[in-house]
Order: structure tokens, then C-alpha cells, then sequence
């Protein structure tokens, strides 16, 4: 989905000063209310269990709905065994938002605002026991950093009676003192029941209307400022259209319609914008068929992951592409265009619509790469993203034609139709077959096909780009191509730009992070052959400290970036760090740790930072989302909420809450081998510098004792 990334807005914070994200405390709970579909229900009746909880602003919830191996913490529900009840199928989201995680590289799904999960069950006996405990990550949108949760429920509030046919053979019971006072006890008890519901119904509502006026202008899985992201992208590629070989030519013929049919200068105004509305009307409208049948986030998620959408998409932009090559034309059968052309001669404002429908059909060879690629991201959304991108780039496309209508003395100072004209076609034909080998790579990656590893994709767009420059230069030329007998400057500065891209991706193959092109490649780890990475595992330093590190246990569960070598047990670390009077600097992080990645890739990763880290410091990496069972002679009940800790991740988890009052990953702590606080703990933080301030603190303080 189109997006701005969560550490752009990061980068931004830090620029401005706004330090209050710098030392993360205890993030609190979100609230879960539980509810039932049925209070009052029969042996053998199935009924719902509700789960709903209000997420803090500017912050996100993963769901139930994707694979436990992507990365991110699953919401996993636990239930307590009992033969009062019956799980029928698994807990479903409500609401939830599914699309690829480009960091990640899988499917994941989240839930922004509030969340929504239900179980059905079936109850067996009466007083049903149903228990169980759920654990759920939830994650920022503008600092990254993540916190897991665990909750408790029991419902106790089913009530079970007995069966119409034994009630008919019952007879009521005489009233007396006892039964009486049961009945008022229950009455008393439904009436607290109906209150509370109308109290939560009445705070539900003021929830969803507030909801509702956040989210005016947003779309499902994103904020308002990646709707404003996404129509922007629109209307430039509206723009962008327009100097397509398929649209520049219509630009005079259409003035020219509109100049000699309008006898008064304000009916050429209004049929200028007619025109320009009925184009843009045209674009919606394709928008809204996508809007109306509901082809929201499933639909999305289904283009973005399945391999039949984007082996079929990866076809269609390799067949655009070889149209723009020269190869040959695609259009739309004469008969059909020719039948909506003749409508144009229409005298009345249907003319003037025929006329946009015409230019719109007459232009589908070149804007059908562009519309497809929009409506590709478009439908990720809900209602309103499909409608108001379409309309976007309707706008874009409108707006030039609209403008030369109005002021049609500007026509004289285009560029005459020629030559250049194939060249942009040319150009926007190799574009479309990089972009093809996108399509490819997802599923590749998703279903471990292995075709398309990062060497092999990074190959193909340094020969696609290479031959891209050549031809700018003039030293390639294809069918439709006239002669090039001079180097204009634009065409120059272009060339200039391809080469450059092209020397950029070369450090690529070798195993360079290539960090701006992050979500387009496939992932490191596919690469055959990383200079880096061979480097540093050869380092002689780094294998002589594993040497010297022994046994590490969790060694074959865990690994440290770029060569590290450290320990994945606190106990163990501290052990060591006395034997070699070091100080120990601990990584709390997780699997599906976002931040954590990026900080590993763009701090850690200086020269300076890894020479601290290699020679100064015991590393201690703590994983806090991690699912293995300990063995049972280590679990222990924990002193901050009195649960049994039976997991590597909920121990790690339990030591930085319990030890250091937070819970947000990354979190950075420098202490000694007694286990003393050396400096005060370190986040997320992207600047080297400041990273590096942070670990000279920490070994001054550590030499100071």
C-alpha cells in the first residue's frame, strides 16, 4: 500500500528536538471490554464471544489473521480447557487491515483505532468456565516502537437455563421468603446487566463518532497523510499522462474543437470546463465501480500477495512494455472508438462529454499502465480511496487540456509533435519493464520460489537502466526512432541521472544495503554472494571472541547482526562480564521488532558504533516476543503481576519491565556486571552520533567504579 514509512516521521522528530519519545516508559494497556452475543442461552446453544479494545491514536494492533513467521507478534489466544464449552473454528478479527509488510516481507494485518476480535463457542453444561489469556503487540506509528500485552478474561456473566420442553413440564413454584429474594437478587442482577450495556453503548457511540471525525479523508490501514500521499501520487501521474505520445498530440486538436464550435467567449469558458470536469467525472466513475463492489482490504491483500494477480500484472506491464518499445500498437477496436467519436459532434454539453470519453479511450495505450498501477493501490483501501484517486488523476489529466481551452494562445508555445515524443514513449516502456519484475519478485518471495534472488533482480535493472542510458545518449535506437542529430540538455541531464542510478545499484551485487531501495528489492538474505557479510565473517577478532565467549546458549535460536558476537542470556552475560571486567550493553528487542531492524541497519552498522560494540562491550541480546518453552525447572511466578513466566520472551519481557520500568522495544540499557545502571537507557534514535555519545557514556561511567 502507498505509505510514508513510520521512520520518516521519526527522522522528523528528531530534526525538530522533540526529545519526549527519547526515553520510553511503561506504555499502558489498551482496555478490552468482553461481551456476549447471547446473556441467556440452553445447553447445546452456540454463541459469541466479543472482544473489543480502543487503540491510542497514532498507534497500531496486530491481529490473528496471518502467519506466526512473518515477523510481528500474532494475537494469540489461549484458552483453558474445560467441558462446560466448545471452540467452534478460531477467533475472528473484525476490522482488521491486511497488506504487505515491505520490511517484513510477508503478509501481516493490524488493526488502527480500535479492535475487534470474536469466538464462537458452543456451551455444553450449565455454568459454563470459560477462560483464557490473549496476548497481543501493539506498535507506534511515529516512534516504532513496540509493546507487547497479555490479559486475562473469564466469563462469568452466561447464564445457562433449562430446555423449553423441561420448563412446559415444571410447575411453578409457591413463593416463599427464599425463592423470593432469589428473584430479587436476579432481577437486581439484570438491571445492573442492562445498565452497564446502555453505559457502553452510549460510550461506544461517542467513541465511533469521534473516530469518525479522525478519520474523515482516511482509509483503512492508513493515516490522512498517507490518503494526502496517495492523491498527490495521483494527480502527478495525471500530469505525467499528458506528455504521454498517446495524449500531447490531442492537446491542439481539442482547443481547436472548443475555439471554432463557441460562438461567445463565456461558452467556450464553460464547455473548457465541461470538458475538464467530464474527464475527471469519467476517471471517478472507474473508481467507484471499484468502490461499490467493496474491493477493499482483502481484495488488496489478495492483488498484493497471491501469485496469480501479480504473475498476471507482471505480464500485462511486460506486453506495455514491448507496445512503448516499438513493437507493436496496442488500441481498442476502431469500430467502438469511431461510434463514441461521431457522438462528439453533438452541439450540446453531451458533445463536449462524448468528446472527454473520447480522449479517455483514445489515450488507454498510455494511461493504462498508470490507471492500473493507481487502481493497484487504491484498492487496499475503502470507499473513498478508489473514488478520490481516480478522480486525482483525472484532475492531472484535465487540468493541462481545461487551461489550454481557457488560454488557447498557450498552445503556440508547446513543442511541436515529433520525434521526442516516441523518445518519452521509449523511456516510459523501459520503466514499465523495471517495474514488471516487482510484480514478479512479491510472490517469488513470498512463495520461496527462488527465481528472483536480490543478485538476479538487481542484474536485470542494471542492464534494463543501463540501456536506457545508452539510448538518451542517442547509441541506442530503435523502429519508430528518427535520427538524433544533436544532445539536447534535458536529454543529457537524464542520461546523466540513469548512469548515476545505475553506478548506485552496481555495490548492490556485492552486498551493499542499497537502503533507499529497500522496499523494491528482494531481501539480503537472498543474495548469493555479500562481500559485507563474508567480511565480517571472517573477521579474525569476531571468531576469536566466539571462541572465547564458549558455549552460548540460545546460540542456534539467535543471531546478531553484521558478525557480532554476544550472549542471548542475561544470566550467562552478566557471568562473563565479570570474568572479563567489561561492561554489558543490552539490546531488548523482537522478532517483530520494526525499529529494531532499522536501527540495526542504520546505526549499528557504522564503523565507529560496531568498534565500540566489538571491543568495549559484553552484547546481551534480548528477544521479548520469543514463543520457546523453557523447561519447566526454570518458569518462575513474576513479582510485577504475579503470572508464571514459562517463555524465553515473556522472561526477557518480565526482566525489562521489572528491572527498568519499560516495556517498548528497542530499548538499550548499559549496565555493569553486577547488574548497575551505567547511564540512562537509550530508544530509538537514528542519529550515529548521538548512539555513539550514548556507549562512551557508558564505558566512562563503567571505568569511573
Amino acid at each position: 500500500m502507498f505509505k510514508f514509512p513510520h521512520f520518516t516521521f521519526s527522522i522528523i522528530l528528531v530534526c525538530f528536538g522533540l526529545f519526549g519519545f527519547a526515553q520510553p516508559k511503561m506504555k499502558a494497556k489498551p482496555v478490552f471490554q468482553t461481551s456476549v452475543s447471547k446473556s441467556e442461552v440452553k445447553p447445546g446453544d452456540e454463541i459469541e464471544l466479543i472482544f473489543k479494545a480502543k487503540i491510542d491514536k497514532d498507534w497500531y494492533m496486530y491481529s490473528s489473521d496471518f502467519s506466526d513467521k512473518v515477523g510481528p507478534v500474532v494475537a494469540f489466544f489461549d484458552w483453558k480447557k474445560d467441558p462446560s464449552y466448545k471452540l467452534l473454528g478460531k477467533v475472528k478479527p473484525v476490522g482488521s487491515h491486511k497488506h504487505f509488510d515491505d520490511v517484513f516481507e510477508g503478509e501481516v494485518s493490524t488493526f488502527e483505532g480500535k479492535a475487534e476480535f470474536r469466538q464462537k463457542v458452543k456451551i455444553l453444561t450449565a455454568n459454563p468456565k470459560i477462560k483464557l489469556t490473549l496476548e497481543i503487540q501493539e506498535c507506534s506509528q511515529i516512534t516504532g516502537m513496540c509493546v507487547l500485552h497479555d490479559y486475562d478474561f473469564e466469563f462469568n456473566n452466561i447464564k445457562v437455563i433449562a430446555s423449553a420442553e423441561k420448563n412446559s413440564s415444571v410447575q411453578p413454584e409457591k413463593a416463599t421468603p427464599a425463592n423470593t429474594a432469589i428473584l430479587l437478587a436476579e432481577t437486581e442482577k439484570k438491571i445492573d446487566s442492562l445498565e452497564q450495556q446502555v453505559i457502553s453503548a452510549a460510550a461506544e457511540k461517542d467513541t465511533v463518532k469521534k473516530e469518525a471525525i479522525v478519520a474523515t479523508g482516511s482509509v483503512s490501514g492508513g493515516d490522512q497523510k498517507s490518503m494526502l500521499g496517495f492523491l498527490i501520487f495521483a494527480f502527478l501521474g495525471g500530469l505525467i499522462a499528458v506528455i504521454t505520445p498517446c495524449v500531447f498530440p490531442m492537446l491542439p486538436m481539442t482547443v481547436t474543437f472548443f475555439t471554432k464550435r463557441s460562438e461567445t467567449r463565456s461558452l467556450a469558458l464553460r464547455r473548457a470546463f465541461t470538458f475538464g470536469f467530464s474527464i475527471i467525472g469519467i476517471y471517478a466513475s472507474l473508481g467507484l465501480v471499484f468502490a461499490f463492489f467493496d474491493l477493499g482490504a482483502d481484495f488488496g491483500n489478495l492483488l498484493a500477495t497471491h501469485w496469480i494477480p501479480n504473475i498476471l500484472f507482471f505480464i500485462i506491464f511486460i506486453v506495455f512494455a514491448a507496445s512503448f518499445l516499438g513493437m507493436f500498437e496496442i488500441t481498442l477496436p476502431h469500430r467502438f472508438v469511431n461510434s463514441v467519436d461521431s457522438k462528439s459532434s453533438m452541439s450540446n454539453f453531451m458533445g463536449v462529454f462524448f468528446m472527454a470519453f473520447t480522449l479517455v479511450l483514445v489515450s488507454f495505450s498510455c494511461t493504462g499502465p498508470i490507471v492500473g498501477s493507481l487502481l493497484i493501490e487504491a484498492v487496499g483501501g475503502k470507499f473513498l480511496k478508489p473514488l478520490l484517486g481516480m478522480a486525482a488523476f483525472g484532475a492531472g489529466l484535465a487540468l493541462p487540456f481545461t487551461l489550454f481551452a481557457v488560454f488557447p494562445s498557450w498552445i503556440q508555445n508547446l513543442p511541436k509533435s515529433g520525434g521526442w515524443l516516441n523518445s518519452v514513449k521509449v523511456v516510459l516502456g523501459f520503466l514499465e519493464l523495471a517495474f514488471a519484475f516487482k510484480f514478479l519478485s512479491i510472490p517469488d518471495q513470498t512463495y520461496h520460489w527462488g527465481i528472483l534472488d536480490r543478485d538476479v533482480y538487481l542484474a536485470i535493472w542494471i542492464v534494463i537502466f543501463f540501456l536506457m542510458g545508452m539510448y538518451l545518449l542517442g547509441k541506442l535506437k530503435l523502429s519508430h526512432d528518427t535520427d538524433l542529430p544533436h544532445l539536447g540538455v534535458p536529454r543529457m541531464m537524464l542520461a546523466i541521472a540513469t548512469f548515476t542510478f545505475v553506478l548506485y545499484l552496481l555495490p548492490g551485487l556485492f552486498g551493499a544495503p542499497l537502503k533507499a531501495l529497500s522496499g523494491y528489492l528482494p531481501p539480503q538474505e537472498s543474495l548469493d554472494f555479500d562481500l559485507a557479510k563474508n567480511n565480517k565473517g571472517s573477521n579474525t577478532q569476531n571468531e576469536n571472541k566466539q571462541n572465547d565467549l564458549g558455549e552460548v546458549r540460545f546460540n542456534n535460536l539467535f543471531h546478531l547482526p553484521h558478525g557480532l558476537q554476544g550472549f542471548f542470556d542475561y544470566k550467562q552475560a552478566l557471568a562473563y562480564a565479570k570474568k572479563v571486567n567489561k561492561p554489558i550493553f543490552i539490546d531488548f528487542t523482537g522478532h517483530g521488532c520494526v525499529n529494531c531492524r532499522e536501527m540495526e541497519a542504520n546505526v549499528w552498522n557504522d564503523p565507529e558504533v560496531l568498534k565500540r560494540l566489538q571491543n568495549d562491550y559484553v552484547i546481551l541480546a534480548v528477544y521479548v516476543d520469543d514463543k520457546t518453552e523453557l523447561p519447566e525447572n526454570e518458569w518462575y511466578t513474576s513479582t510485577y503481576d504475579n503470572k508464571e513466566k514459562k517463555t524465553i520472551g515473556k522472561q526477557n519481557a518480565d526482566l525489562q519491565i521489572s528491572k527498568y520500568n519499560a516495556n517498548a522495544q528497542p530499548y538499550y540499557v548499559l549496565i555493569d556486571g553486577d547488574a548497575n545502571l551505567l547511564t540512562e537507557p537509550k530508544a530509538y534514535d537514528l542519529n550515529v552520533q548521538n548512539f555513539i555519545n550514548f556507549l562512551d557514556a557508558g564505558k566512562k561511567a563503567f571505568a569511573a567504579k
